[in-house]
């Protein structure tokens, strides 16, 4: 499938395909992993089709993020889940997988699109001044929980700390992404941040894991009717609970302490939360800002990410990087 020119009409002709009708009007929505559209249907109204980027995950891991997400429907936690689809008559190359159908393969003379989708779900972000903001979206956090800790991911990625950092840490290397200039001063630090960060995971073992939404920033976090909503589980994982709490809390130690505390007190009131993670933080900032500069070099082939994001690879960017590094190491050693 041509990914990056993927286009309104065939977008429509996907929809078709699963019986869902549009009425021409198709609007592109931010997304630079997927290709993410709102169409307006025949009878009224709208749904949101996700293209899946080739090569990212396989069917089984798509489908097992599927059924977590009609798990958390079905328990009630705010979740806006993928539609069930239906052939719209026998349409050759066209496979529907899942239980109930929510991921549709289709062989198209521009290649293989698999996509899915959900009903169209509109808010806003959550106020985290709002102590009882904080405590509300901390409760939903810990229904969301208490439904991914029933059973474990078997497909889905693993958080992994030691390798997921090696991996990241060579794809930058092995791509040549960082310029000779900046390599001797990068290198050492980023390779010693990440072994603080594998040491702050060797000291918390044994930790307890679950299925986690993973990328629990606040684009990812609606609030809707008075309540938060999850509207994108593309990085379900299986890992530690603080992974989907700390990208919620912001600000000097004192500020994230108490905003950490005000979301552990909804939380708590549906899941246990083992207060030792609290030491994970940091190194989780820490291998999410290596991993984001790995996966910024990753899709580079794809135009999307060189016109927004046209400081990746300079001197200025990883010159920058060292420093944020040098901080978070002092960070992990308070």
């Amino acid at each position: 499938m041509n990914f990056s020119g993927l286009d309104p009409g065939q977008v429509l002709d996907a929809l078709d395909a699963v019986g869902l009708h549009g009425d021409g009007r198709v609007l592109q929505l931010n997304s630079y992993e997927n290709r993410v559209f709102q169409v307006f249907l025949e009878d009224g109204t709208a749904v949101v089709a996700k293209f899946y980027r080739p090569g990212r995950w396989t069917h089984e891991q798509i489908v097992e993020e599927h059924a977590f997400a009609l798990e958390l429907a079905q328990a009630e936690v705010p979740a806006i889940p993928p539609m069930a689809l239906q052939p719209d008559g026998i349409e050759p190359g066209l496979q529907l997988l899942g239980d109930p159908p929510t991921l549709a393969c289709r062989t198209t003379p521009e290649g293989l699109q698999r996509y899915t989708v959900a009903r169209r779900c509109a808010g806003r972000e959550p106020e985290l001044e709002d102590p009882a903001a904080m405590r509300q979206l901390g409760r939903f956090i810990g229904r969301m929980h208490a439904v991914g800790a029933r059973r474990p991911f078997v497909h889905r990625h693993h958080l992994e700390p030691r390798r997921d950092g090696q991996r990241a840490l060579k794809l930058l290397v092995d791509g040549g992404f960082v310029p000779d200039t900046q390599m001797p001063t990068w290198l050492p630090v980023c390779e010693q941040a990440l072994a603080a960060v594998a040491r702050a995971f060797d000291a918390a073992a044994p930790i307890t894991t679950l299925r986690l939404h993973g990328d629990c920033h606040l684009g990812n976090v609606l609030w809707r009717d008075g309540a938060p909503h999850v509207v994108d589980l593309d990085d379900a994982m299986q890992g530690p609970a603080v992974q989907d709490l700390w990208m919620l809390v912001s600000g000097d130690h004192a500020t994230m302490a108490r905003q950490l505390d005000n979301l552990l007190q909804g939380y708590e009131q549906f899941c246990d939360f083992d207060d030792t993670q609290r030491r994970l933080i940091e190194p989780l900032r820490t291998l999410r800002m290596v991993r984001h500069s790995a996966w910024l070099a990753e899709r580079w082939g794809d135009p999307t990410f060189p016109l927004n994001f046209p400081f990746f690879g300079s001197a200025a960017y990883w010159s920058q990087q060292t420093a944020q590094l040098r901080e978070q190491l002092e960070l992990m050693a308070a």
